[in-house]
């Protein structure tokens, strides 16, 4: 006898997770036109957001740790994307500055929200409600994890 909740069609994290895959891969092809990955792009999207911020800021914003952004953002400052500048009074707190190249690419990044939408195939009410109960699901995740 099987039980349905090991079914993996039952699963919530697994439907959450083939998601994401997939809307991933549809921003790969627009990512690679600018040279950048997904995880690097919405590091970017912060930025553009708010410039001038610590890496403990951006990974409270994108849920990933220091190890994660580290070597994002060396790479990042590679790419004469960002600048990070330790601070003098806490030398702990890495300040991420866009550089004029990556405040230029925000210019090229423009259309590739609304590109990613057409491609989902969701009604603009559909989208919004979506991601309303996705942004419910995450909160009560985080507040239950603290």
């Amino acid at each position: 006898m099987t039980d349905e909740s090991l079914k993996l069609d039952n699963q919530l994290c697994f439907a959450l997770y083939a998601c994401s895959r997939e809307i991933t891969k549809l921003y790969k092809p627009e990512l690679d036109k600018l040279g950048i990955t997904y995880t690097q792009y919405i590091a970017l999207l912060v930025l553009w957001e708010k410039d001038n911020i610590t890496v403990k800021e951006i990974g409270i914003k994108l849920h990933l740790d220091s190890g994660t952004l580290t070597p994002l953002f060396k790479k990042l400052e590679c790419m004469n994307l960002v600048k990070r500048t330790r601070d003098t009074v806490d030398e702990r707190n890495v300040y991420i500055t866009l550089t004029p190249v990556g405040d230029e690419l925000k210019k090229m990044a423009l259309g590739i929200p609304k590109e990613i939408f057409c491609s989902t195939g969701l009604s603009l009410e559909g989208a919004i409600t979506l991601k309303e109960n996705v942004n419910s699901l995450l909160s009560n995740l985080t507040s239950n994890n603290k």
